[in-house]
């Protein structure tokens, strides 16, 4: 729950974000700063405890994660000269999409992540443990250069926060966190400047009291802090969802030749996910029982190796081949309309030869916030929903949240809306629930397919994989969905 704010001064008659003043704090970007040799800013906390009168904050954005310094970088747009230097591998990890990718483009933060470790893939192979069916995708099946890129959290926190800084951006690092709310405060009782912003009257700001003492105004506040979100909880956002009985294991590993694809086996006890990450590195998504998870966490490391590669081999069941169904069999009358990945048969992911980082292990659970938007108050990312991590889309769908509510800010500012206005943050809610509960709803199905073993279920799956893999409209579709397009796995 680090608190991210940013204080921007709208010119009159605006007809686009313009940024004259700025300021934002979070704890994460002062370990970058530091580490970059930069230090901290304590100017604007000097302003406050001299004067009596407190300047008040547009949007304060609570929660200084990877989503969160997307949104406030999408509102700033400015590019800087920084960048993450080379450090060993993490294993926290994040696959973001085409989709992610262009809006990171369009705010001057990717180029950040490509000077970085990062990883392209162009492939990913899907099959499970009863050797019935297997599926391929290939980025050229539906004339794209990659389906995805998979980088290091810190990578994309520390890009994001590169495409912040800039010369002419005055930036305060505030390391508290918050710790309570008021949604109504009697303003004009407290000190704070009420000729500022044309803030005349009560009630027309939120208080955020910190864990140093000090207090801050805003306009809006967003909560990006996470899962555990105490903005969600002080604005009294009701939510919905269960704990799964499953954890996950996280690892960084490394082989002897490096990984171009991605891979994923659902196993009985839950999905496992090798993801390349560059320079012979790998990522593990192991998801298992808690119990499984602990023992995995503790045991020797050449001990874990065997068993992710055993995992990812013959373990559990046999290789899949495409003569369970004939080469297509049952779905030959598509053979006028193939794709690239049709016509590859299953293969063994690479070797495992080493750990390279700590194994992390994570609770799982599904939730999501019955609403998004009140007055004064928006939740996006984890704040607003998690989900299972077996597709890699919960980042994305962050993401997604962002650039979306910094757009709908952008245009309510363009027709001088008031951005802490409900009817405007709704419209911000309408399109990403629809877009958030349609993803959940679609990863929901996977894990329950996979959580039984039985025998007429098992048979199902199969023909599921069969049909991904040689029935090229619906292979195209679902390639163009986990793309971000955000068009139902259907044929079209």
């Amino acid at each position: 729950m680090n608190s991210f704010m940013i204080r921007r001064k709208f010119v009159e008659n605006i007809c686009r974000l313009k940024l004259s003043q700025k300021t934002f704090c979070t704890s994460e970007a002062a370990k970058v700063s530091s580490s970059s040799g930069a230090q901290p800013s304590n100017d604007h906390l000097g302003q406050q405890k001299s004067s009596n009168k407190i300047e008040p904050y547009d949007i304060a954005i609570v929660g200084g994660g990877m989503v969160g310094m997307a949104l406030a970088c999408s509102l700033a747009r400015m590019p800087m000269t920084k960048h993450l230097k080379k450090t060993p591998p993490d294993p926290r990890v994040s696959t973001v999409t085409p989709a992610t990718i262009s809006l990171f483009k369009d705010i001057g933060a990717w180029k950040y992540v490509e000077q970085n470790r990062h990883a392209y893939f162009d492939q990913m192979q899907v099959w499970d443990y009863t050797g019935l069916g297997y599926t391929r995708y290939d980025a050229r099946d539906v004339h794209k250069e990659y389906l995805g890129c998979v980088v290091e959290n810190k990578v994309l926190h520390s890009s994001l926060l590169s495409c912040m800084q800039d010369t002419d951006f005055q930036k305060t690092i505030y390391p508290s966190r918050l710790s309570s709310m008021t949604l109504n405060p009697s303003i004009l009782s407290s000190g704070v400047n009420s000729t500022s912003s044309g803030l005349n009257e009560r009630g027309n700001l939120a208080k955020l009291d910190l864990n140093d003492g000090n207090s801050l105004y805003a306009k809006l506040v967003v909560g990006a802090d996470g899962s555990k979100s105490l903005v969600r909880e002080l604005a009294g956002f009701k939510t919905t969802g269960w704990k799964y009985s499953q954890n996950a294991i996280i690892c960084t590993v490394e082989h002897s030749v490096e990984n171009r694809c991605a891979w994923q086996r659902f196993l009985p006890a839950g999905p496992i996910a090798l993801l390349p990450i560059g320079d012979n590195f790998s990522n593990i998504v192991w998801t298992m029982n808690p119990n499984e998870a602990t023992d995995r966490k503790l045991m020797v490391e050449d001990d874990f190796v065997k068993d992710v590669n055993y995992a990812l081999d013959y373990g559990f069941g046999p290789h899949p081949t495409s003569s369970t169904f004939g080469s297509g069999g049952i779905f030959s009358w598509f053979k006028t309309d193939t794709t690239i990945s049709a016509n590859e048969c299953f293969k063994v992911p690479p070797k495992v030869v080493r750990l390279s980082s700590a194994r992390m292990v994570f609770p799982l659970s599904l939730m999501h916030a019955n609403d998004y938007a009140s007055k004064h108050v928006v939740l996006i990312g984890d704040a607003a929903h998690t989900v299972h991590p077996l597709a890699g889309q919960g980042v994305n769908l962050g993401f997604g949240d962002a650039f979306a509510l910094s757009r709908v800010i952008s245009e309510g500012i363009a027709v001088g809306t008031d951005i802490a206005e409900v009817l405007l943050l709704k419209k911000y809610e309408a399109e990403r629930k629809t877009a958030n509960v349609t993803m959940m709803a679609i990863l929901e199905g996977f894990q329950r397919a996979y959580s039984v073993d039985f025998g007429p279920l098992n048979v199902l799956r199969a023909t599921a994989f069969h049909g991904a893999q040689y029935i090229p409209p619906l292979k195209r579709s679902i390639i163009s969905y986990a793309s971000g397009d955000q068009r139902l796995p259907i044929f079209s």
